[in-house]
């Protein structure tokens, strides 16, 4: 069976990350995909130096064609949801590998998101399920000490829900129900912590005022690092 494994040279003032796949195969292969992650097939006897030494010789390449990607901006392209391709969990790049089975399930680790799938044409929707799955979880987690924070306040949410929008992060309402974007799930934590901390302050100041962002600068000191940080990795 297949294994794939994570590693890294560094090449310069840069380190390279990539993805291995050991397979019955001759010779050793790479391939940068466009979101930059960059993905090498090796013969199942190759070993550690052998292959950092081919990444090695091909650093400067590599480079190029991440540069190459880079300069069209985030990538518009579909996902495919096949093996090889990088998604983001929590701020972190996995790469996929779809496997057949019996039944459907994802597995993660190792900076590598395992699906188990009857079909591989539904390892979207089983994906997108788990990271629905994940945000109910996390975004919980993440909330509560925020929320029990801002107590001191006199203010709480009525409802904390997750919502699909295509423009907003997060929303609140008149009646102080908070969503989240179900896309947080791929940043890292604290730019969920910024979007929370975000709609709760506007429990206290309704609109974008003065006070409002007097409130969210003393709150979360450095939130326009992290609302850009968001931004970089989403949109």
């Amino acid at each position: 069976m297949d294994t794939i494994n994570n590693d890294s040279i560094t090449y310069g003032s840069t380190v390279i990350d990539y993805y291995i796949e050991f397979a019955d195969r001759k010779t050793l292969g790479i391939r940068v995909n466009p979101d930059g992650s960059v993905y090498l097939k090796a013969p199942v006897d190759a070993t550690t130096e052998d292959i950092q030494q081919k990444v090695r010789k091909k650093a400067a390449w590599i480079l190029k064609q991440k540069r190459y990607f880079e300069s069209f901006g985030t990538p518009t392209t579909e996902r495919q949801y096949i093996s090889g391709e990088s998604h983001l969990y929590l701020g972190r790049q996995y790469m996929l590998r779809i496997k057949e089975s019996s039944s459907n399930a994802i597995h993660y680790q190792n900076n590598i998101i395992e699906i188990e799938c009857r079909d591989k044409k539904d390892a979207k929707k089983i994906l997108q399920k788990w990271y629905l799955e994940r945000a109910k979880v996390k975004f919980n987690e993440y909330a509560q000490p925020i929320i029990e924070h801002f107590s001191t306040f006199g203010v709480k949410p009525n409802k904390l829900t997750i919502k699909k929008m295509d423009k907003r992060w997060g929303y609140c309402t008149s009646n102080g129900c908070i969503s989240l974007n179900p896309r947080l799930i791929c940043a890292p934590r604290c730019c969920i912590e910024y979007v929370i901390t975000h709609e709760m302050c506007h429990l206290v100041y309704r609109n974008h005022t003065k006070d409002f962002y007097a409130l969210l600068l003393k709150e979360m000191p450095h939130w326009e690092k992290w609302k850009m940080k968001l931004e970089r990795m989403l949109v």
